[in-house]
């Protein structure tokens, strides 16, 4: 064993200074043997890390009461997953326009409190996936699917998040017709978060997991009656089972098919090289 926790966590929040964020951020990550990645963006905050346990649970607790913030990461849920192998190298920390890339202009993940309540819980996630009106979507790209997925669900053959609002918008009234209610579902529940409150507007009733499949994992002791092989993560792991321990999958296995897997892999070394 690595000896390390692998830390997943986000929120949709209004930053009114992400900059001095990010800037005691990286204060709080320097030379603390942790690694991963951080965005930030005046929407709110998005990570996954990796370090020992006491490393990461000390990060955890500055990030939700160091006064730089301002209380605005207070309760934060983090999902944890032990690991085999190091899950990351090296720790960055990146200003950006949005935390989740969405492609559509004015589409923001911050809560609402005139849009209806999407999320729901694992348990109550298990019950749609049984209801004869409700189409399971992934909202994940294409080769992540064909490695794991919910059983019973739809792969939307996107290759990049971006391209998953053209799908929407091609059978959004076919879905209407049929009467038919999304169930929608992603890795940690951030990309949902987004296409979610966008889907509302675009009339369509729409429920997200909450916390996305990883939370599912942690909270149904037999996720496996509902999930169908390993879910794909973006680190050093390349992929887990339903009971968040690391599997033999590699990514030249998970990106072997891929039209764009050459450039995915060289992508993944690049951005964290290290052993």
């Amino acid at each position: 064993m690595s000896g390390q926790v692998h830390s997943s966590f986000y929120r949709f929040v209004a930053l009114a200074d992400p900059q001095r964020v990010v800037e005691r951020l990286r204060e709080l990550v320097q030379d603390q043997g942790l690694g991963g990645n951080i965005l930030v963006a005046a929407e709110g905050i998005s990570g996954a890390i990796g370090g020992p346990p006491e490393v990461l649970h000390a990060f955890e607790a500055a990030l939700q009461s160091d006064p730089v913030f301002q209380g605005a990461f207070a309760g934060m849920d983090f999902k944890h997953s032990a690991c085999t192998s190091k899950p990351f190298s090296l720790i960055k920390v990146h200003l950006k326009p949005e935390i989740v890339a969405f492609g559509i202009e004015g589409v923001s993940g911050l809560p609402d409190a005139a849009r209806p309540d999407s999320h729901v819980s694992p348990a109550r996630w298990r019950e749609l996936l049984d209801e004869p009106d409700v189409l399971v979507l992934d909202n994940r790209n294409s080769f992540e699917y064909r490695l794991g997925h919910f059983r019973a669900a739809v792969d939307p053959e996107v290759r990049n998040f971006r391209d998953f609002p053209a799908y929407v918008q091609a059978h959004a009234e076919d879905w209407k017709a049929q009467g038919k209610r999304i169930a929608m579902y992603c890795t940690g529940g951030i990309r949902c978060e987004k296409t979610a409150a966008w889907m509302q507007e675009q009339g369509l009733s729409v429920y997200q997991l909450e916390g996305g499949i990883l939370n599912y994992f942690r909270a149904m002791p037999d996720a496996e009656r509902d999930w169908q092989g390993e879910c794909f993560v973006f680190d050093k792991r390349i992929a887990i089972d339903s009971r968040l321990e690391e599997t033999a999958t590699t990514a030249e296995q998970v990106y072997a098919d891929e039209p764009d897997g050459a450039w995915r892999l060289a992508r993944a070394k690049r951005l964290d090289p290290g052993a």
